[in-house]
């Protein structure tokens, strides 16, 4: 049996990834298809996929306080991207792939996931809610970072942020664990 580097789960991602730019988008869309009906299965492939999109987790320790790291600006900060922004994208994608969902995407794909039963109503709400706290808070930085004249990063300083923010990232955090305890259980995302 062959065994695939992590490479080969970065670029399988990356092909669900694609959309047209340019051409004949109908060519675009039959392979689209026909690859989303192959991978969906191959319960081998989308048993890669889930523990693909289990790599990356949210910086929470054992209490639900946040694990944080020390970086080149300081102590006590989170990787929004690593452990943020990917999880949720990766969630998505294989949501995507088990539903064959067009959608690429992230919002996009959860809120197909919802309209299919792949997800409920409220894990979707949930997740979309914190994919966009997330990210938000990753662009956010990444401004100041740039109006203070330094490099922007992935990287949150906690103690920038208001007890109030502090709280609802770290809901956001539970949120995400959550959806990735639930698609690792081969569950859907409870109710």
């Amino acid at each position: 049996m062959k065994r695939h580097a992590p490479e080969s789960h970065m670029l399988a991602s990356v092909m669900f990834d694609l959309r047209p730019i340019a051409g004949k988008t109908d060519l675009f869309q039959n392979l689209q298809a026909e690859t989303l009906e192959a991978a969906s299965k191959k319960s081998i492939f989308m048993a890669h996929m889930v523990a693909n999109s289990l790599k990356h987790t949210p910086p929470l320790g054992l209490l639900r306080g946040f694990s944080t790291v020390r970086t080149t600006r300081g102590g006590n900060q989170v990787d929004l991207k690593h452990n943020g922004v990917i999880p949720v994208t990766d969630l998505a994608r294989v949501y995507a792939l088990q539903s064959q969902l067009r959608e690429i995407n992230t919002r996009a794909r959860l809120q197909a996931a919802e309209q299919v039963g792949m997800i409920s109503s409220a894990g979707a709400r949930e997740l979309i809610a914190a994919y966009d706290l997330i990210a938000t808070l990753r662009l956010e930085n990444q401004m100041r970072l740039i109006q203070a004249g330094q490099k922007p990063d992935n990287y949150l300083s906690l103690s920038e942020l208001p007890d109030f923010q502090r709280h609802h990232l770290r809901d956001a955090f539970v949120v995400v664990r959550t959806m990735q305890a639930a698609i690792s259980q081969g569950r859907r995302m409870p109710v």
